[in-house]
């Protein structure tokens, strides 16, 4: 969900606060503030936007009747509701944490790859900042799949209000509809994005609407807005208000979207979006639902719904299963940039990535991560059968992700931006204190759902670990089969090796260590090209660099041999395209003429085979080879035309 920009956003200098206006830059997004801001309603607001869908229901009838439908208690949760929204988006996100960009882009592991860049001389917490970004996206994975089930389920489970009758159609419609959803993403979504906005506009001005009559017969629930409610509601009833609380982190689920998405439309559009339209639409929403309780307190059992009229109830489940589609869009095209960013900081293998607009860089498709979440979304709807059984392993993923950003993002205040102590310590008591309950309320739901995102957190961080561990073992051992770059080059000399007409280029890297395939081509076939060109592709940790920035050549002393190095040097967002790296790297060599159409290119291969190796037990072993034998095909990585390239290798054991 981040497109391709190319300058600078600034960040505040030492010793300034986070708190004041905002930022001087807007994350590069390209538009006017409010066509972008309508755009973002889409995107960005689409989780949160379909919470009302199913958050008041939950807090309603968690189990044994914990909360009841009382004036005391519907008072106390939407007081708990609005200061959760109040505190989490408004202040945490679009207040401060927004102001954390990493060349304009935002999201955990950009927030880590920032903190990497910007602490090299604290390695010990780099690395921690590291295993934190590989927690968080872990969790990432399993807010992926439960986001799609719960939020298209809930807007289905609106035919049961019509009619009890429809109840059997929840299942198979909301797996027909997901379906649909998960078969049309290789095609992208710029066709469709274009109408995001103006249905998610349409979508809250619903939620307004809903909620503006029950508010008028009822005004008494205008008083919940205040604090005190919320507080006096948690000290008459510390445990009742607690299992409450964990259910109510409900409503700002996608949350970490605003940040998330930054650099796709820019903090003051998203800004805007939010206080001038989303915030208004839900605070009325909730209001609405909270004076309906109070009136019928039997309608708990789908107060979303039933504050409609029954003409309307149709033609809202429509919306509302258009806009939890819209949600769900979101949050699949969330883990594909996630995976992407992964996949550049080591944690993942090389993935195949369809680029599916040509306007918008983060537009993007992963064909494994799309069918993976889709399994994931359909065993999910078939384990839990209803929206409220999944509410219940909902709010985990999200409280932990909430937790992450803070601790990362207080490290960015206090160590990059040297904030005074005693803003971290305000933040602390008004943002991270009430996460922590957050999180201590979805805890006590580990045994009814809770630990669904912890197993899929679980195998996620298995899978980026070994992938980690096992590619800096072969990475060693890779180095010490290719040997020196130099030493191969005075064997040439030494013995008078013939040379061929022709460009060849050599995907490496590094400029230190002899590509196998450039190796085996010399020993197979006793010949060299006349020019030759070691191609390495570096992935610096910033999200984008600029065109004219990413080529550079070398002739690594060696020109006179005609071969050369050219350092292409890539965010985590841009493309590994080799062929342009020369296109790039034109007229900076005046010994080689790097024409990408002439070129032919020669991978290196490595059959990997298993071997005693002490840094992985023998099951972590297997799956390493499985990941490395997964791996997408470094000529469509790397764009390679395939009647141009040739693999060359060897083996090795691991």
């Amino acid at each position: 969900m981040s497109t391709m920009h190319e300058a600078s956003a600034a960040s505040p200098q030492p010793g300034a606060s986070p708190l004041p206006g905002p930022a001087e830059d807007d994350g590069h997004a390209h538009g006017s503030v409010p066509v972008l801001a309508l755009a973002a309603l889409g995107v960005v607001f689409g989780d949160i936007g379909t919470s009302p869908l199913y958050s008041l229901q939950t807090v309603f009838s968690i189990e044994h009747n914990t909360v009841a439908a009382t004036r005391d208690d519907v008072f106390g949760v939407i007081s708990m509701v609005f200061w959760s929204l109040m505190i989490i988006v408004t202040y945490k996100y679009v207040s401060l944490v927004m102001r954390a960009d990493n060349d304009g882009e935002g999201g955990i592991l950009s927030l880590v790859a920032l903190l990497q860049r910007k602490l090299t001389d604290r390695k010990r917490f780099a690395a921690i900042a590291m295993m934190l970004g590989i927690i968080g996206a872990s969790l990432f994975y399993g807010d992926s799949v439960i986001t799609p089930a719960i939020s298209v389920m809930s807007a289905i489970e609106g035919l049961q209000v019509v009619n009890e009758g429809f109840a059997s159609l929840v299942l198979p419609l909301s797996i027909a509809i997901l379906t649909g959803l998960f078969a049309v993403q290789r095609y992208g979504t710029a066709a469709v994005g274009r109408f995001f906005g103006p249905i998610m506009g349409l979508w809250f001005l619903t939620l307004a609407a809903l909620g503006v009559p029950w508010i008028l017969q009822n005004p008494e629930i205008l008083g919940a807005l205040l604090p005190t409610h919320a507080l006096t509601f948690a000290i008459r009833t510390p445990w009742v208000a607690f299992i409450a609380l964990g259910a109510v982190v409900l409503c700002i689920t996608g949350t970490e979207a605003l940040y998330a998405d930054m650099g796709h439309f820019g903090r003051r559009p998203i800004g805007l979006a939010w206080m001038l339209f989303v915030f208004p639409a839900l605070t009325l929403n909730y209001l609405g639902q909270g004076a309906m309780i109070l009136l019928h307190p039997d309608y708990v059992d789908s107060p979303f719904f039933r504050s409609a009229p029954e003409w309307a109830r149709i033609p809202l489940v429509v919306l509302a299963t258009t806009a939890t589609i819209i949600a769900s869009q979101a949050v699949i095209s969330g883990a594909y940039s996630v995976s992407r960013q992964a996949n550049r900081l080591g944690l993942l293998p090389r993935l195949n990535i369809k680029h599916t607009s040509k306007e918008e860089g983060g537009q993007i498709y992963i064909g494994k991560i799309n069918w993976v979440l889709f399994v994931g979304v359909v065993a999910l709807i078939g384990i839990f059968q209803s929206s409220k059984a999944l509410a219940s392993a909902y709010g985990l993923a999200v409280t932990g992700t909430l937790l992450l950003e803070s601790f990362l993002f207080l490290a960015l205040a206090m160590w990059v931006w040297r904030v005074a102590t005693w803003k971290v310590v305000a933040y602390v008591i008004t943002v991270s204190i009430l996460e922590v309950t957050f999180f201590a309320g979805n805890l006590a739901k580990v045994l009814h759902g809770g630990w669904l995102p912890l197993v899929i957190a679980t195998a996620v961080i298995t899978l980026m670990l070994t992938w980690r561990t096992g590619n800096a073992e072969i990475k060693v051992q890779r180095a010490r089969i290719e040997g020196p770059l130099d030493q191969f080059i005075e064997e040439v000399h030494g013995r008078h090796v013939q040379r061929v007409p022709g460009l060849a280029v050599f995907p490496h890297p590094d400029a230190e260590t002899c590509p196998l395939a450039l190796r085996q081509n010399l020993e197979f076939n006793h010949v060299l090209h006349e020019n030759i060109a070691i191609v390495s592709v570096i992935n610096e940790n910033v999200p984008h660099i600029r065109h004219v920035d990413r080529a550079s050549v070398h002739d690594l002393g060696y020109g006179d041999d005609g071969i050369m190095h050219v350092s292409y040097r890539v965010g985590f967002n841009d493309s590994q395209d080799v062929p342009k790296a020369l296109l790039w790297a034109q007229g900076k060599s005046l010994e080689i003429d790097l024409d990408p159409d002439e070129a032919h290119y020669f991978l290196s291969s490595l059959r990997l085979k298993p071997a005693n190796v002490p840094s992985l037990r023998t099951w972590r072993k297997s799956l390493f080879l499985w990941l490395a034998n997964g791996a997408a095909d470094r000529t469509t990585v790397f764009h390679l035309p395939p009647e141009r390239t040739v693999v060359m290798g060897g083996e090795l054991n691991v």
